[in-house]
């Protein structure tokens, strides 16, 4: 038997609760099944930001549509197109990231023997 299609507003506002709680773990998860979390949201194709990146882009395509008819200003089209793309951009720069994330998902949670030295935050990118 097949289930009946939810509402898009339901659906929308329970995939949020459901993110929160999702933030909520992540807060509260050992280091290495937080990296292993954190590893799959990022993931590009499969995880939350790859989706919520193509969820923008296809509300873009939307927009630009209603825009074309007159039906939305196109200043929301254009909003919406610069946040896919840069979604889109960030997505690709945070997929650089996952074989980092991996080996620390992949480590006991137990502390080793001599701690590693703490990196420098701030990292400067050439232009």
């Amino acid at each position: 038997m097949s289930h009946p299609a939810p509402c898009p507003i339901d659906l929308a506002d329970d995939i949020t609760r459901r993110l929160g709680q999702l933030t909520d773990h992540l807060s509260q998860l050992p280091r290495p099944q937080a990296a292993q979390l954190i590893a799959r949201i990022l993931d590009p194709d499969a995880g939350v930001l790859g989706g919520i990146t193509h969820l923008v882009t296809t509300g873009s395509v939307f927009a630009r549509d209603q825009a074309e008819r007159g039906l939305l200003p196109p200043e929301v089209w254009l909003a919406l197109g610069r946040a896919s793309y840069e979604l889109h951009d960030l997505t690709l720069d945070l997929d650089e990231h996952q074989d980092s994330l991996r080996q620390v998902g992949a480590q006991p949670s137990t502390t080793a023997a001599k701690a590693p030295a703490p990196a420098p935050l701030v990292v400067r990118r050439r232009r």
